[in-house]
């Protein structure tokens, strides 16, 4: 390979929520741990936003930035190029991270008390997006066939057809079941939402992490209806681990509705970084070979951790994820109480993964953990062998 992905990388001494001794002392309470949840990747970024980065910072002036032409030229060509998407530069909004966004279209389209779907489990902060805004949830719960989720659609259909649901939050590929939806799943998803008056806000963070054979499908891509109907929301952080820079682009077809969120944007006078900037024109422009090669290990790293499982923890359920870097392990067959399995996972194995029952509200993640395999299989190794040292003393 061209790009090294193996490279054991010293994060303990930055300022990194995931690994400074500091974090994981009061987070987990222990400093001996290895940190598998938080989801940004443990490899360094591509040498083309390196060196666009340290260009940059040579240049010694911080003020303010702009989302200028190539940097909306290059989200535009990406999406042209990877997903076979034509959008045009002037549907881009910037947000200093998805999160932002999709909060703002909650605001936009529920009224306190009003209902946002939700596909559970999904990705945590979705409950807090809709608590803290004084909204209420309305759970579409995934269906687990045997690792492999579906989406209930007649649940989906009746929560649709409630006039009190207004909004739906479709995560798209899906955190953390990892899935990488069906036309024909997303098809029936706008459908139903279409039909019913509910307004859709897709997080495609993940969208540029999916594996062969199966590709990305952006939601809006499926038809004109579709896409004066959505909000999107994408970013280069989690394709090349730019968490860090808070920069994501909204893509937002309808003239209508992106004139909506840009007044409800306009308070915040938000513009990208300029390291945020450069990074994504060359994450977009000179990156893609890389991304090629971390995928091809990402696939790596999942099917060795499936391998390790079958060996060494076959009680631990797991299946290969069609898109993102984040395993949905399940360890209900070890007949553990949530509690027992966090110590399991913290005090015994000192492997601090994302804690199942934090992505469900009816029970949906209990007995699962969310493991990040984004990191070098030799830390990936010794993570295993951890936990199944922890597992085997149960016995």
């Amino acid at each position: 390979m061209k790009y090294d992905f193996d490279g054991m990388i010293d994060r303990t001494q930055a300022i990194s929520i995931k690994w400074s001794a500091e974090q994981r002392m009061r987070m987990f309470g222990e400093s001996d741990i290895i940190p598998m949840g938080i989801a940004d990747m443990d490899y360094k970024v591509s040498p083309a936003i390196a060196a666009a980065v340290r260009k940059r910072a040579a240049h010694e002036t911080y003020g303010y930035s702009y989302p200028s032409g190539e940097y909306l030229q290059a989200c535009a060509g990406w999406q042209k190029r990877r997903n076979g998407w034509e959008i045009q530069p002037d549907w881009i909004v910037f947000t200093p991270g998805v999160n932002m966004a999709l909060v703002c279209a909650i605001e936009m389209y529920a009224q306190p008390g009003e209902g946002v779907i939700i596909q559970s489990p999904v990705y945590y902060p979705y409950y807090d997006y809709v608590n803290k805004t004084k909204r209420r949830i309305a759970l579409n719960e995934l269906i687990n066939h045997d690792g492999r989720y579906e989406i209930n659609f007649a649940q989906l259909e009746e929560l649709a057809g409630d006039p009190k649901n207004k909004l739906m939050l479709l995560c798209s590929p899906h955190n953390p079941v990892g899935r990488a939806w069906t036309r024909e799943e997303l098809e029936r998803v706008g459908r139903i939402c279409i039909d019913n008056g509910v307004m859709i806000a897709v997080d495609e963070i993940h969208s540029d992490l999916v594996y062969a054979p199966r590709r990305h499908i952006p939601f809006a891509s499926i038809s004109e209806e579709f896409a004066q109907h959505c909000i999107v929301c994408t970013s280069p952080s989690k394709t090349f681990n730019l968490a860090g820079l808070l920069v994501s682009d909204i893509i937002i077809p309808s003239d209508g509705i992106r004139a909506a969120f840009l007044e409800k944007m306009e308070p915040y006078y938000l513009w990208p970084g300029n390291f945020g900037a450069v990074a994504q024109i060359a994450a977009y422009n000179e990156s893609e070979d890389w991304l090629e090669e971390l995928l091809a290990y990402l696939k790596g790293n999942a099917e060795f951790l499936a391998g390790f499982l079958s060996r060494r923890m076959p009680q631990v359920k797991y299946r290969v994820p069609e898109a993102t870097y984040l395993a949905w392990l399940d360890f209900r067959a070890l007949g553990l109480s949530n509690g027992e399995l966090w110590d399991l996972m913290i005090h015994k194995a000192r492997v601090a993964t994302d804690n199942g029952p934090m992505f469900g509200l009816r029970g949906e993640g209990d007995g699962f953990q969310r493991l990040n395999f984004a990191c070098s299989r030799a830390r990936l190794a010794e993570a295993l062998d951890r936990i199944a040292a922890a597992v085997d003393a149960l016995q």
